[in-house]
């Protein structure tokens, strides 16, 4: 990777050793990432999502597999974007639900949201224990501009979505919803009132982390229409009458 004006000449990265892949079973993974004491900002950080890294805590990575292209730098256009039928219909589902921002801080009803989310979506797989210290470390970092988003129903806590900040954007890092709400997309809802957040803040992309055509779960990110995957260095547009790939 070149250095541009605002990423340090003299920042390294690393390759991770050979990892079980968390998406794609069977098949070993391989990370790049940037040196984790390195001093990083939000304006570093802004360029290197534009080559497709992200965050996970204060760890900065993209993947690198010798033998693998399936994990692929997803992006909307939101100025372009357009909600179909079905975007629509969730949007009207969720009229009365109401979204504030906030700063990253450990809140326990939250927290408890949290939980529940792991233990129903990723039972048994290291996630389903979470203490507070490893929740914020996982969600957040000393050095991001990062939201926590509630989003309520009356007086009922829905869902959280977490979003950083970037120089041209928003990132989405995660979400997690109440599981007994699953009917009214919740996830979906958080996806579309993100893309608006991003408009009405004048900036031009929200940031999805990474396709993946082959994992069942990474396959929702192909409704939000144009699509903007990062293919050869170069970011590429997908409108709604177009494939998207499965490297």
């Amino acid at each position: 990777m070149s250095a541009t004006r605002d990423i340090p000449e003299q920042l390294a990265f690393f390759a991770s050793p050979p990892h079980a892949c968390g998406y794609l079973p069977e098949r070993m993974a391989v990370s790049v990432f940037v040196d984790p004491n390195a001093v990083m900002d939000m304006h570093v950080y802004s360029r290197l999502a534009d080559y497709g890294f992200r965050r996970s805590g204060s760890h900065v990575y993209t993947p690198k597999c010798p033998h693998c292209r399936a994990c692929v730098p997803a992006r909307i256009p939101v100025r372009q974007f357009r909600p179909n039928r079905a975007q629509r219909r969730c949007l009207r589902a969720n009229a009365r639900v109401s979204a504030t921002p906030m700063a990253v801080a450990l809140r326990e009803e939250q927290f408890a949201l949290y939980r529940r989310y792991i233990s129903s979506r990723h039972p048994g797989g290291g996630m389903d224990d979470p203490n507070p210290d490893k929740y914020l470390e996982f969600l957040g970092s000393d050095w991001s501009d990062t939201l926590f988003v509630e989003f309520r129903q009356q007086d009922h806590l829905l869902a959280v979505s977490v979003l950083d900040v970037l120089d041209q954007g928003l990132s989405a890092v995660y979400t997690f919803f109440d599981p007994d709400f699953e009917a009214q997309s919740p996830g979906r809802f958080t996806l579309l009132w993100a893309i608006e957040e991003t408009r009405r803040r004048g900036l031009d992309w929200l940031y999805l982390g990474f396709w993946i055509g082959a994992s069942q779960k990474m396959r929702y990110k192909q409704e939000y229409r144009p699509l903007e995957l990062l293919l050869d260095g170069q970011w590429q547009g997908f409108h709604a009458d177009q494939q998207l790939p499965t490297l």
